[in-house]
């Protein structure tokens, strides 16, 4: 079982940064996928970031140059540094860790970008 706690989400004024961080424990393998995703009320849940245990990263189009997502191997963790954060990037944060035939969520951290 694997385990993931999230923390770093918070209010940002549009164009300001935050930062994500995500810890993971338990049998966590060491080839893995870890990323992040965010939910909007009313949408789906969709891919933000992804980080392989081999450092490549994947990262959708409305985050790409603005989002960076890394990750400590000997930790355990991956962050999300958030940056030029506009309102639509509002959403509930949620860390995920995907091995070859399982994945697995953390509790969710909420990110508002407003005025």
């Amino acid at each position: 079982q694997v385990q993931l706690v999230e923390s770093g989400g918070g209010l940002v004024q549009p164009g300001g940064s935050l930062r994500l961080s995500c810890a993971a424990s338990g049998t966590i393998g060491s080839i893995n996928i870890m990323g992040w995703y965010r939910q909007a009320p009313g949408k789906q849940r969709e891919l933000v970031a992804s980080i392989t245990s081999a450092g490549s990263t994947n990262y959708d189009d409305s985050v790409r140059g603005r989002f960076t997502i890394s990750r400590d191997n000997a930790k355990n963790t991956v962050d999300l540094q958030m940056n030029s954060l506009k309102p639509e990037d509002t959403a509930v944060y949620y860390c995920n860790l995907k091995r070859v035939i399982s994945s697995y969520w953390g509790q969710g951290t909420q990110v508002t970008v407003s005025s």
